[in-house]
């Protein structure tokens, strides 16, 4: 369920009303990771880009499955073992996740790092893995599986093997994390860019909204829609540059974790919201349940629009986008 390199470009103008837009590239959480600050002066940009490297780092070391010592390896060492008492935020996240899942019928699971490593996207898998073997890759999957207990704010894993990974969601709650913090402390204005978890707020300098470009990944040297982002976010989902082709179909990257099949039909997808985690989430979901029930599910919640380009280069959109009006 790893997200591909994100399609979105940010138009930034540096014009001063007495503002500066500041912004810094760094190498996070194994992604590109960009901040992008309004401030008087540099020196105060610096105070909020510090604050949101910071913040970065403080849920990092809650909820990767990468670090040993965080909250969610400690949940995954104890699978079919016992419950794992964590912090509230910890708690809240893997809740609001599951309720993901079930919106998306299990096409979205943060279980989905039970599944055995049987696709090789790197060039050296010259032939399907059989039926037998993705069928047996996925048996450890199942959102079902993971025990939530409120009162005691623990963490159950049902069967043992079981991992929960929150890589489609982290990014985005991160992003939101990041957002709501330097707003808090007097940024009123800015961009976060997690890996293309974008989540921007407040105006440019010039009182012009930010913006963003979706590109045809079949297409990249051309912008088939430019968006505003005002208080809202943005997620791209792609498979552009890791697939494989059998038979004459393109498998994707993201894998269906309900089937252990990849994804298949689409090669991106972006998810507009106010929340980036709940992008960054639906965007895995309607990439594994395809154009046509991707839409339907997306029309079916408020405040949620989405762009698809499928593997031919169509581009689809959700009811509430006219991409004509944004050409």
């Amino acid at each position: 369920m790893k997200k591909g390199l994100f399609v979105c470009i940010l138009f930034i103008s540096f014009s001063s009303f007495g503002q500066i837009i500041h912004k810094r590239k760094l190498s996070m959480l194994g992604s590109p990771f960009e901040v992008t600050a309004v401030a008087n002066d540099t020196v105060k940009a610096n105070e909020y880009i510090d604050l949101a490297v910071a913040e970065v780092k403080r849920i990092e070391n809650l909820i990767s499955d990468w670090i040993p010592v965080s909250q969610i390896s400690e949940v995954n060492r104890n699978a079919g073992i016992k419950a794992v008492k964590v912090d509230a935020e910890v708690y809240d996240l893997i809740e609001r996740a599951i309720k993901v899942s079930q919106i998306t019928s299990g096409a979205f699971d943060i279980s989905y790092a039970s599944m055995d490593k049987i696709w090789k996207f790197d060039g050296s898998m010259k032939t399907m893995p059989t039926e037998e073997a993705i069928k047996k890759s996925v048996t450890k999957i199942g959102y079902q599986n993971i025990i939530l207990n409120k009162k005691g704010q623990t963490i159950f894993l049902k069967l043992e093997g079981m991992k929960l990974g929150l890589g489609g969601i982290g990014q985005g709650y991160i992003a939101d994390k990041v957002k709501e913090l330097l707003y808090s402390n007097g940024c009123k204005s800015g961009i976060v860019n997690v890996s293309g978890d974008i989540s921007a707020w407040g105006k440019q300098p010039d009182g012009k909204p930010w913006t963003v470009g979706i590109v045809n990944p079949l297409n990249k040297n051309k912008i088939f829609a430019t968006f505003p982002l005002e208080d809202s976010a943005v997620e791209t989902s792609g498979s552009y540059e890791k697939y494989v082709i059998f038979n004459g179909i393109r498998y994707s990257h993201i894998i269906d974790p309900r089937t252990g099949y990849p994804a298949a039909g689409i090669v991106s997808v972006s998810v507009f919201a106010k929340q980036t985690e709940i992008a960054d989430a639906l965007a895995t979901g309607i990439f594994v349940l395809g154009v046509e029930v991707g839409l339907d599910l997306v029309n079916q919640l408020k405040g949620i629009e989405c762009i698809i380009v499928d593997d031919k280069g169509k581009i689809h959109s959700s009811k509430g986008i006219d991409i004509k009006k944004y050409e």
